[in-house]
């Protein structure tokens, strides 16, 4: 067994690199193989070929449309399931035989094992598709019920039927998730530097919203140089280690000091509302920082680093909470609210 890497640009690395082509060749030479030829593949399920409900068995020749369709999704392009789609909803605006032709020819573009999921229909599978590709009077599949006219009406029905029902998911949504926005800012994504400024700088940009940037803020009657020295100095449990951190030159000493100090007991259940209360500290004493974080609308603030906890940071889907992106969100809804609350 090996990994297969699929890049935008077409390249392919499995044992080497090529592209769709080479992997071809690959493929046909044995030198790559898509099963175990070892292996001895199991019989078919009995019963009717035209209305089974499982996929076809995969090929060589199915493998290389799935790479191309993988190649199309990383460079934002629509895939062969997309283009039958795109195919079926022609054929229910006008459905002439030539766009009937066009919907066989893009169903029969999608790998052969792939089929069976197109439709997104756990009960009927492809079967819909597979009545409408079949030419009249031949048989589904070619052992099933011969194709009609009044057959063809009846998949135009099924498909009217599922954009009914998805229209009414579309209405009973819009009910139930009312207080989204109609359309949300994108989403924005704030970096750690390498080496952060030791003093603000003349003008600023949403680097300024990170916990590292130099913003002195009075909280709890003390005077913190960033977030970073506010959430570490209140961490420590010894009051030397808290002024030790408080009045360290860098934010890297800051954090390295606070780190190596004893934690307070209570540190894990408390440590979420003391961050919340640093950052409403720094943005509600720095009214320029509070408009460049309001500016962001509502867009989800993504704040990724390796220096802070993946508690704080967010580190794709398997690692990282990102809650102070988070808590900047919060903070932002706050700011937003201003004196109506």
């Amino acid at each position: 067994m090996d990994d297969l890497f699929v890049f935008a640009d077409g390249a392919i690395r499995c044992g080497g690199v090529t592209d769709v082509q080479g992997l071809g060749r690959w493929l046909e030479s044995g030198k790559v193989a898509v099963s175990d030829p070892e292996q001895v593949v199991p019989a078919a399920a009995e019963g009717p070929r035209w209305s089974a409900r499982y996929p076809e068995p995969l090929t060589n020749e199915g493998f290389l449309g799935e790479v191309r369709d993988q190649i199309e999704t990383l460079n934002g392009r629509p895939t062969s399931s997309d283009l039958c789609w795109d195919a079926i909803r022609a054929y229910q605006r006008e459905p002439t035989e030539a766009n009937r032709l066009l919907v066989k020819a893009a169903y029969l573009a999608i790998p052969a094992h792939r089929r069976v999921y197109v439709l997104g229909d756990m009960d009927r599978q492809d079967v819909p598709l597979r009545q409408l590709v079949t030419d009249l009077g031949q048989p589904v599949g070619g052992d099933g019920p011969i194709a009609t006219t009044e057959m063809y009406r009846e998949v135009l029905e099924y498909f009217e039927a599922g954009d009914r029902g998805e229209e009414r998911e579309r209405e009973g949504y819009a009910v139930l998730h009312a207080d989204d926005p109609v359309q949300g800012s994108p989403a924005i994504t704030l970096h750690e530097r390498l080496n952060p400024p030791v003093e603000a700088p003349a003008t600023f940009d949403l680097e300024a919203l990170r916990n590292e940037f130099p913003t002195p803020f009075s909280y709890g009657g003390q005077m913190y140089p960033t977030v970073l020295h506010g959430y570490w100095a209140i961490a420590a449990a010894d009051r030397s280690d808290h002024d030790r951190v408080r009045t360290a030159a860098t934010v890297r000493e800051a954090h390295e000091a606070g780190g190596c100090a004893e934690l307070r007991p209570d540190w894990a259940h408390v440590r979420v509302a003391v961050m919340a209360a640093l950052l409403r500290a720094k943005f509600t004493q720095h009214p320029e920082l509070a408009e460049l974080l309001t500016s962001t609308g509502d867009a989800r603030i993504s704040y990724t680093g390796i220096s802070e906890s993946p508690h704080w940071t967010d580190r794709g889907p398997r690692e990282g909470r990102n809650w102070v992106g988070r808590l900047l969100e919060l903070v932002r809804a706050e700011l937003s609210l201003g004196d109506q609350a």
